[in-house]
């Protein structure tokens, strides 16, 4: 179960400089954990190698605690067929071949920065090569669209067009959000939509944009533990995230280095 603030935050320029720190931090763990992504690595050991970096800013995850059941770690790490949200635990180790997805959140001066990648473990396959590449290109086709004068429909439209346009599927139970001084925000921001509908994009707004996206299927379910989303199919799947501000002009992604 995760909890939604609805209300959409507009945050000023002080704050949108706040946040574009957290977003550096927030890069630097998902940079950590990227250059980890070796065989035989356990997700526990990538978890604690990113509350390292964490702890070294000064700052704690929202993921942890956060909730219900509440969730245990600081990262999720999601591997395969596991879309998002997977626990990282000792026994779980990565083999060759794997592509995984990494989930990050950092909370910094009261802020939030949110954003996520898949990686390939050694040598992966041609067909997930392109699956990982499809999945990340859509992600800024969807950032293209945070303009001011747009809407969230055409975030999510462009999207969905890309991925669908690929042979891929896009989630339909979970979704991009508004972030902030906490996680979860208004607008929610599907990865599927019509052009023209939805919440305007004014300056001060920042979503977390993030394709979810299945190689076989949009249909999803969610694993004994009560928070691992795996494809219904056991197909593979892939995720990326930014946290991106809508300014005067062009879109200002947030959690990059």
């Amino acid at each position: 179960m995760m909890d939604w603030a609805r209300k959409v935050n507009i945050k000023t320029p002080a704050e949108i400089a706040i946040m574009r720190e957290a977003g550096r931090i927030n890069a630097t763990v998902l940079a950590t954990v990227r250059d980890l992504l070796q065989p035989g690595i356990s997700t526990a050991e990538l978890d604690a190698a990113a509350e390292d970096v964490l702890v070294k800013f000064g700052c704690v995850s929202p993921f942890k605690g956060y909730g219900y059941p509440p969730f245990p770690n600081s990262i999720t790490v999601s591997i395969n067929n596991e879309l998002v949200h997977g626990i990282p635990s000792k026994e779980k180790k990565l083999k060759e071949g794997d592509i995984v997805s990494v989930d990050c959140g950092t909370l910094y001066k009261g802020f939030v920065a949110d954003s996520a990648f898949t990686g390939g473990v050694g040598a992966i396959s041609e067909k997930a090569s392109e699956l990982l590449r499809v999945t990340e290109q859509s992600l800024y086709q969807g950032i293209e669209k945070m303009r001011p004068g747009n809407m969230t429909g055409d975030v999510s439209e462009a999207i969905q067009k890309y991925v669908e346009g690929h042979g891929y599927h896009v989630t339909r139970e979970y979704t991009g959000h508004g972030v902030g001084r906490q996680m979860h925000e208004g607008p929610q921001v599907p990865n599927y939509g019509k052009a023209g509908t939805g919440i305007l994009l004014t300056p001060g707004v920042v979503i977390a944009i993030e394709p979810m996206v299945l190689e076989g299927t949009h249909r999803t379910k969610v694993a004994k533990d009560n928070w691992t989303v795996v494809s219904a199919d056991g197909s593979l799947t892939a995720h990326y995230e930014h946290s991106v501000a809508v300014t005067e002009g062009e879109p200002l992604i947030l959690t990059v280095l």
